[in-house]
């Protein structure tokens, strides 16, 4: 069940892509990897951080 809006998910998926950037462009850090979190999260609308804690801010229970 989805626990993320649209614009969470949005913002998540824009700051996984420029933090996964980070291994390909500029300092080429390995930590840029870390991405793939907030870019998956964003991309499925599940984070189970969220979950945990009981935040929904999808405004549709579905």
């Amino acid at each position: 069940m989805r626990n993320e809006g649209n614009t969470d998910r949005l913002i998540r998926v824009v700051v996984g892509l420029v933090v996964l950037a980070l291994v390909f462009v500029g300092p080429k850090t390995p930590l840029g990897w870390i991405g793939l979190v907030p870019l998956l999260t964003g991309i499925f609308g599940v984070c189970p951080a969220y979950r945990l804690l009981g935040i929904n801010t999808c405004g549709i229970r579905r």
